[in-house]
């Protein structure tokens, strides 16, 4: 299942972190972002994470933020 690519995600971390992703990506002959998505992707099916359709902290802030001032 393909999945909408619209958001960005920019982390700071250290080199050792980085060069063990990049070691983990060409493993798996991936780019470093899908290995990423892969990671995060089997942590929460291990842990029973599901990503709501809306997520709540994005509904409220629409609510809060509905130009009624």
């Amino acid at each position: 299942m393909r999945r909408l690519k619209d958001e960005t995600l920019s982390i700071r971390t250290s080199a050792d972190v980085k060069q063990l992703l990049r070691m983990a990506a060409e493993r798996e002959r991936r780019s470093i972002a899908s290995m990423v998505e892969v990671l995060i992707l089997a942590y929460a099916q291990q842990h029973g994470l599901e990503a709501d359709a809306t997520p709540a902290d994005e509904s409220k802030n629409n609510k809060d933020n509905d130009g009624a001032n």
